[in-house]
Formats: C-alpha cells, sequence, structure tokens
C-alpha cells in the first residue's frame, strides 16, 4: 500500500486560514476563548480538532462545523485505513448470511 502523506486538518488550518489571513495562534486562542497551547498542538497536528473546537472555529472563520469535523473525521479514517486496514482484514471475517 502506498504511504502518500495524510494532512492533519490543523495543517489546513494553519496555513489556509492563520498564515493567508496573518492572524497569529495566539490571537486565534484569545478571540475563540481556548488555551494557547490548545491551538498550537492543532496547528502541528498533535491534537484532533473536538465537536466543540469545530464550533468555535466556525464561528470565527464564517464556515460550518461540519467543515471541521469532516477534515477532521476524513484524516482519522485515512489514518486509519493506512496503519490498520490489513491487521483488521487478517483477523476479522466478513458475516456470512445463514
Amino acid at each position: 500500500m502506498s504511504h502518500i502523506e495524510i494532512e492533519h486538518p490543523g495543517i489546513m488550518l494553519r496555513e489556509d486560514f492563520l498564515e493567508t489571513m496573518g492572524i497569529k495562534p495566539g490571537a486565534l486562542a484569545a478571540a475563540i476563548g481556548v488555551d494557547r497551547a490548545a491551538i498550537k498542538k492543532i496547528i502541528e497536528g498533535k491534537r484532533a480538532i473536538t465537536a466543540e473546537m469545530a464550533l468555535r472555529l466556525s464561528i470565527f472563520f464564517g464556515t460550518t462545523a461540519e467543515f471541521w469535523m469532516n477534515l477532521q473525521s476524513d484524516f482519522d479514517l485515512r489514518l486509519a485505513r493506512r496503519e490498520r486496514l490489513e491487521e483488521f482484514k487478517s483477523r476479522i471475517l466478513p458475516n456470512e448470511p445463514a
């Protein structure tokens, strides 16, 4: 299986929103009422975007919470496929109707 780089949604937050708009991570954190460390971990790809964070980001950036949640869900599923799919296929047999 190829190892195409899977981009964490925090990278998109950093590159397509913060850097493009000239917003510092600390300024975003203050504006949405979260700890600066939380934003730092997200934009470093070390922390997931939660439903609560998605709501905060959606209000600030004028997007939908679903936009952020879909990015996170897509990332999580791609990562799971890359890291665990073959293992699961070898251990789990499909259900066969009687």
